[in-house]
């Protein structure tokens, strides 16, 4: 049963959950890639395979309410990881 489109984005506070997720997210995309699988395939099933689990959770409409966000995120360097300078 989906969640009140008021709850959704989930609450922020709870970092070290978000930390773990990710580390075993990007540990299953590694291995994908050390497996012969395309990164953008991989990064496509992952975004499909999220998106499908917050529809399921929130619903249609606040998950694209959500993503609705992403083009300025991604614009603003929310998802570029820079290379750290050398001293």
């Amino acid at each position: 049963m989906p969640h009140s489109e008021n709850s959704f984005p989930p609450d922020p506070s709870d970092q070290d959950a978000k930390r773990a997720a990710l580390t075993y997210v990007s540990e299953a995309f590694a291995e994908g890639c050390l497996d012969g699988i395309d990164g953008d395939c991989m990064a496509q099933a992952a975004l499909f395979a999220a998106f499908q689990e917050l529809v399921q959770t929130y619903g249609e409409e606040a998950t694209a309410r959500y993503a609705e966000g992403f083009p300025d995120r991604i614009r603003g360097g929310a998802y570029t990881v820079n290379p750290q300078p050398h001293h």
